[in-house]
């Protein structure tokens, strides 16, 4: 196995970050064509596949996969508009 093997693609801030604040300053929801080209367009690094849940330990939270980004953004949206970070 090589080293490429162990690395995963992972967003730097976090997805959730960015989309949280990017559809803060667009003062609407985001659409599914602005989440992709949002994830595509975020900076991300190479980290060993056993790092992420460090990360994620740190952060205090799971971030939104990026092969599934518009299906958990939706779930996350609906927790974020409950806990009053979002608008409807």
């Amino acid at each position: 196995m090589s080293d490429s093997e162990n690395l995963i693609i992972f967003p730097m801030p976090s997805l959730l970050a960015t989309l949280i604040s990017q559809e803060q300053a667009k003062g609407s929801p985001l659409t599914e064509a602005e989440v992709i080209q949002i994830r595509d367009g975020c900076p991300s690094v190479a980290v060993p596949i056993d790092v992420v849940p460090k990360i994620e330990a740190e952060r205090g939270y799971k971030d939104i996969d990026p092969e599934r980004c518009w299906v958990e953004w939706q779930e996350a949206r609906k927790g974020l508009i409950d806990y009053g970070t979002l608008k409807a």
